[in-house]
């Protein structure tokens, strides 16, 4: 196990320098221009030796490898820097907006797992009858849905047309921050979390169908058949466990797709999470910012992958065996 771990560490620890590299080499040649995005619109009145005060300032007029460098070193020692926008520390935005993006994330990433596998279990029974045929068309339509289209979707039938979900935000908007309720925060949830999960269902529903399917086929379910095992009872002694594995596989493997709708969502619905603070840092060039949301997306997705590896481990025995012989 611990030599497990340390290759799992290893590999991270590798992927996340090549992630920041990559992060800082592609903003500092980005056309666009960070000190005129840092001033905004009041550009015209900045002077050139204000530019350069500002420039100096931030770091800006020294090449981007000394600048690369100072960053790391910074952050060894705990510091992740100061966002260009906000004027905050990054650790203070990222803490304030991941737990915004953290209850959007968990909502969805159940949600859909759970939907998604009773699907999948529900068309692997009824192979070849209309419902796989459905299950398998709402699937496939799923998974060639783009994340802003079902949002703006979502948003003209159930916030414009039935008005029952607020248009987007996070919080009801002119209510004091002391004020908010959970019961508003999660009202304002739900359309963004449905959007997600619903687009979510499709790989573990399916994946759980062709693995049940499988295990259907197999021999010991056919010696079940013929001692008179049929339906529920057939699934839950010779399915289910087999069915789990892979699904929880991968509904923890797909951490990296739910990230990427979630800044997609957040967008559209305007949810003040880690999402939208992407674009914006992405947008207006927070060099600080973005390295430090590419840092923590980076340990969120990997923690979700070594969860769903141990997982397997435990629940499947075959898998320590294989590695210690």
């Amino acid at each position: 196990m611990i030599t497990f771990l340390g290759k799992k560490l290893l590999r991270f620890t590798s992927l996340l320098i090549a992630l920041c590299v990559l992060s800082f080499w592609l903003v500092s040649y980005s056309p666009l221009d960070p000190i005129q995005a840092y001033v905004g619109a009041d550009m015209t009145r900045v002077s050139p030796e204000q530019r350069e005060a500002i420039a100096e300032y931030w770091g800006l007029n020294k090449p981007p490898v000394e600048r690369f460098l100072h960053w790391g070193s910074a952050l060894v020692q705990g510091d992740m820097g100061t966002s260009m926008i906000f004027r905050r520390a990054v650790a203070d935005v990222i803490g304030e907006r991941f737990m915004a993006s953290l209850a959007l994330m968990s909502m969805a990433w159940l949600f859909s797992g759970i939907l998604g596998f009773v699907l999948g279990a529900i068309a692997g029974m009824k192979q070849g009858t209309w419902v796989d045929r459905l299950i398998k068309w709402y699937c496939f339509t799923l998974a060639s849905t783009p994340t802003f289209w079902l949002g703006m979707l979502m948003v003209i039938v159930f916030a414009v047309w039935l008005g029952w979900f607020p248009v987007g935000l996070g919080v009801p908007a002119g209510v004091l921050a002391e004020n908010v309720t959970l019961a508003d925060r999660l009202y304002h949830l739900v359309l963004p979390a449905l959007t997600l999960s619903i687009l979510g269902v499709a790989n573990v529903a399916l994946h759980t169908r062709q693995k049940l399917i499988d295990i259907l086929a197999s021999d010991y379910v056919l010696f079940a058949r013929a001692r008179g095992e049929k339906g529920f009872l057939l699934f839950w002694r010779h399915g289910l466990r087999n069915v789990a594995l892979p699904a929880i596989t991968i509904q923890f493997a797909s951490f990296s797709e739910l990230i990427g709708g979630t800044v997609l969502a957040e967008q559209v619905f305007s949810y003040p999470g880690l999402g939208q603070a992407t674009v914006q840092a992405g947008l207006r060039s927070d060099l600080p910012l973005l390295l430090g949301i590419v840092i923590c997306s980076a340990l969120f997705v990997f923690v979700g992958n070594l969860v769903a590896d141990l997982i397997y481990r435990l629940v499947d025995p075959r898998i320590r065996k294989g590695e210690s012989a």
